[in-house]
């Protein structure tokens, strides 16, 4: 591109060899510097020697500097001067580092809204200070001084203002209330008004030295037609009741510039439940699927096609793809609710909403045509987005972002907008709009009985008589009869889509049965009847789980929130490590306040719910294997248990202080360690297991009292810990229960204190335990807490454990207490084997695995270390105490009987099969119990 010579003024000016280098670019692309530099040379001048152009500014340099302008202004005139000369400066400034490629497009942005803020906020104050000195100030019903709080919206908001960008500004106040002190009284509302006026006009009039920011207030509630100013009330009330979709849309982007910090983090909770809904939002769906439509039309205009805002394949086509998601996943997903686009498209990457080549695209996109934007209004600081249609401006435009022709721009900005746009286009898309099945299953809806019978006929339901008397019972319910319009028209979309995906599995009259309770249950939630008919995906992944499972069906329909993880089949079926599910756990609790207790159980109870049902989906599809089933069980009530303990915990210190002795709140020394029994305690937990717990608290290490301001013992403190504990878990809430807590294993049971001391621990144990007790004791282990005292437990264990016993009289006794067990719990009969407590069954070879343990470990105490049978099972085999081959049929029935137990749980069926189905495998088990227990 040929370059234009300096002006006389710019050459004189430009001295320093550091500048010549980038003026050739930056006066040959902005027309606006050249022509302030040759009005103002003396401010150019002075901007030059002061070397800004070559700095990064820190955060406080913009407010800095014009703060020192503005220190000596008295009157609004000169404001309003002082304002726009300072514009103009810093603009020049920005601009320069731009073109010059000094700058990336995250400064320029960072710079322009921040230049933005500051002139908000010093112009606000001064205006407030002088119009209170002679209006009053405005005041609250307690005589407490109110402000003005300004909101930036829209790319101001976000923090990415372009070189030439109007602010949307909305104006709110606290409290209604009137003037104290001036000459005469004011309503609050009265006196923001007029100031709000002062600082549109201070920004925005045009004067002899231009304007500071096109101020446009058309966002507000009502817009042009409604008050200048609201106060927190009337903000709240608009919102709450008539609130459109594109206001949430535009919200999105709000922020807060001016006021105390107090009162603007009071506004931004009231204005978040309205923009971030608490759940999964598909509702929005449809109205943001109209918006697109009317982006796609305003496409079709003539001219746009060289916008590169507005566009195919524009910046808003990117912000809209960003902020779709927000809506939609926000109010559950808090670090969605950001503002900056950029940031949101990474996060969409990171959550596999988006995938990372798209959001590569988009973000090479966004950023090219931003700099684009920037060189069209670099050149004449003029507000708008249109490529230039002259040969020169075009040779200025590809020049400008760094390419030898109009041709070369042109064919990369091509590129990146054809990108964008087919991203935009695959957004929202409904692949069941018109779907025939839809249209078909429209007779559902009729009066005609042989039409709806036929209807189901021809989808090969068997019984079409019993599957539509169980759906004109859901049509004719209670919730269905009190359904919105909008509900019921979710459920004619909704109804024939499920009908027809159950009608492709093996058991569809079945499926049919179990899924139905679970569309009653969400027809008062129309969101989720719009995320199955929204996510073919979710519906064919609904039904493959209902088919598989009633267990799992039903907890769907009793808590639809999980019906969020159908929407990834990948993410579905695999359960993360130990690790990754603790930063789960924490993310998932994060939304919610610390001092919210009761919030806090609710999403304890709803991450276990999730969690069991990718551990259920990956069970059912056998993608994890019967061990992994109960690791992962238990893993996930271990991850539980930590973080109720840190919450009673941190309750408890709060309130009482630390027991003598503890420092800190480090769960590996705090004094108590949870000792588990039974399934837990042998990693074995299953799908919906009891937690059998004992507590135990160091009391030769702890004594006295608690150091905080009101003390109690440590008996007592540790008493109200370990109850606090087992109110979080066991409490019936909304979600449930968390676990239900067995505690009848510590020490004299029930009647038994709720916490043990360590010393009454091991008295009770070496003098007073049961065989039995001691037979439960194989299966138990420390699952959390002080790891010295844990360390104890386990030698406390080994030394119980291993104790000289006579094998005759223990035989007995576990003989006696075997066929008690049998005689009181097996549910045997006919044909049919209960699996846990038929003879040769699961409770047969754990009491052979616990007397084997008691009565070798003394000579053999490798057999003590572990505390799930098929690990003893293994050590049994590698003291020659079980044949490999005897060894290994045992682990087999084992493990085959679990397998099979967990399927009866996830059927809703006893745990009892036909007895020719476990034949052999009973055959195994009772030929090592009558070589070892004899009866």
């Amino acid at each position: 591109m040929q370059t234009t010579p300096f002006s006389e003024q710019w050459q004189s000016l430009l001295k320093k060899d550091s500048l010549v280098e980038s003026a050739k670019t930056v006066l040959n692309c902005s027309d606006y510097v050249v022509q302030w530099g040759q009005r103002h040379p003396k401010r150019a001048e002075t901007l030059i020697a002061s070397g800004d152009l070559e700095k990064v500014y820190d955060v406080d340099a913009l407010a800095e500097r014009l703060a020192e302008q503005l220190q000596d202004v008295t009157e609004e005139q000169e404001l309003h001067r002082q304002l726009r000369l300072f514009r103009q400066r810093e603009m020049v400034r920005i601009i320069w580092r731009d073109l010059a490629g000094w700058a990336d497009l995250a400064e320029t942005v960072r710079d322009l809204s921040k230049l933005a803020d500051v002139c908000i906020e010093q112009t606000l104050d001064l205006l407030h200070q002088w119009q209170s000195e002679s209006l009053g100030k405005p005041c609250n019903a307690d005589g407490d001084e109110q402000h003005l709080l300004v909101i930036g919206m829209g790319k101001l908001g976000a923090g990415e203002l372009n070189l030439s960008s109007d602010i949307d500004l909305i104006f709110a106040y606290p409290e209604e209330g009137e003037t104290q002190g001036g000459r005469k009284q004011l309503t609050n509302e009265e006196y923001f008004t007029r100031l709000g006026r002062k600082l549109i006009q201070a920004l925005d009039n045009v004067t002899a030295d231009g304007f500071v920011f096109r101020v446009d207030m058309r966002l507000r509630p009502f817009g042009d037609s409604g008050a200048l100013v609201a106060s927190f009330d009337s903000l709240e009330s608009y919102y709450q009741t008539q609130g459109r979709e594109w206001e949430r849309y535009a919200m999105i982007k709000a922020r807060v510039i001016t006021g105390s910090e107090q009162a603007k983090q009071e506004l931004v909770q009231m204005l978040t439940p309205f923009v971030y809904r608490r759940y999964l939002d598909y509702g929005v769906f449809e109205s943001l699927r109209e918006m697109k439509v009317m982006i796609a039309r305003q496409l079709r205009q003539k001219g746009m096609e060289d916008n590169i805002k507005l566009g195919a394949g524009g910046i808003r086509e990117i912000e809209f793809i960003g902020q779709v998601f927000q809506l939609i996943y926000g109010g559950r997903d808090q670090p969605l609710q950001q503002r900056p686009i950029l940031t949101i498209l990474d996060a969409l990457a990171e959550r596999s909403l988006l995938s990372d080549y798209a959001v590569d695209e988009l973000k090479a996109g966004y950023d090219f045509l931003r700099r684009t934007e920037h060189r069209i209004q670099a050149w004449a600081d003029q507000q708008t987005h249109m490529l230039p249609n002259d040969d020169a401006g075009r040779e200025r435009i590809g020049h400008a972002m760094g390419f030898d022709s109009w041709s070369l721009f042109l064919d990369a900005l091509n590129k990146h907008r054809q990108q964008v746009q087919e991203h935009f286009e695959q957004l929202l898309h409904s692949p069941q709009a018109e779907d025939e099945t839809k249209q078909e299953g429209i007779v559902l809806f009729t009066d005609s009985q042989d039409e709806k019978l036929s209807y189901l006929a021809a989808l090969n339901y068997q019984d079409a008589e019993l599957c539509l008397e169980k759906i004109e019972k859901v049509l004719h319910s209670h919730s269905c009869n009190n359904l919105s319009k909008n509900g019921r028209d979710r459920l004619e979309q909704l109804l024939p889509l499920l009908i027809q995906a159950v009608a492709g599995c093996d058991e569809s009259d079945t499926c049919l049965v179990r899924v139905l309770p679970l569309v009653e249950s969400i027809m008062r939630r129309t969101v989720y009847m719009s995320l199955l008919v929204e996510n073919p995906l979710a519906l064919s992944q609904l039904v493959r789980l209902c088919s598989a499972s009633p267990w799992i069906s039903k907890q769907l329909a009793r808590y639809p929130v999980l019906l969020d993880e159908l929407l990834d089949a990948r993410s579905l079926y695999e359960v993360p490590e130990r690790e990754q599910q603790r930063q789960l756990l924490n993310l998932h609790l994060a939304v919610a306040d610390e001092s919210d207790l009761e919030r806090q159980m609710y999403l304890l109870r709803e991450f276990k719910q999730i969690a069991s049902l990718h551990v259920a989906a990956a069970d059912v599809s056998d993608t994890l294997p019967l061990m992994g089933v109960g690791d992962q069980l238990t893993e996930l009530a271990e991850l539980m248990f930590e973080k109720v303990f840190e919450l009673a915990w941190s309750h408890l210190v709060e309130r009482y202080g630390r027991p003598e002795g503890i420092v800190g709140d480090d769960i590996a020394q705090c004094g108590l360690t949870v000792f588990a029994y039974g399934k837990l305690g042998g990693i074995e937990l299953g799908y919906g297991s009891d937690l059998d717990i004992v507590f135990i608290y160091d009391d030769e290490k702890l004594q006295g009292y608690t150091d905080g301001a009101k003390s109690i013992d440590v008996m007592m403190f540790y008493t109200r810990l370990v109850q606090r504990m087992i109110h979080i878990m066991s409490t019936m809430s909304a979600g449930g229960i968390l676990y239900e807590v067995d505690m009848r294993l510590r020490p004299n049971g029930a009647s038994g204190l709720i916490v043990t001391p360590l010393t009454g621990f091991i008295d009770y144990q070496h003098n007073e335990a049961w065989t039995w007790e001691h037979q439960a004791l194989v299966r138990a282990r420390c699952v959390l807490g002080d790891t010295a005292l844990s360390e104890k437990i386990v030698n406390i264990r080994k030394d119980v454990l291993t104790k000289p016993r006579e094998q005759e009289p223990l035989a007995q006794k576990v003989i006696e207490m075997r066929s008690k067990m049998r005689r009181q719990l097996d549910k045997s009969k006919g044909n049919k084997f209960d699996l846990k407590q038929g003879r040769g069954g699961i409770t047969d070879i754990e009491f052979l695995v616990q007397y084997a343990v008691l009565a070798w470990s003394n000579s053999l105490p490798e057999l003590s270390v572990y505390t799930d049978n098929i690990r003893v099972l293994d050590a049994l085999i590698a003291t020659n105490k079980l044949g490999e081959q005897q060894g290994h049929a045992l682990q087999n029935a084992y493990r085959s009987y679990r397998k099979l137990a967990n399927r009866c749980v996830l059927q809703e069926q006893p745990a009892v099969v036909d007895e020719e189905q476990v034949a052999e495998l009973r055959r195994q088990v009772e030929l090592v119990w009558q070589r070892w227990l004899a009866e």
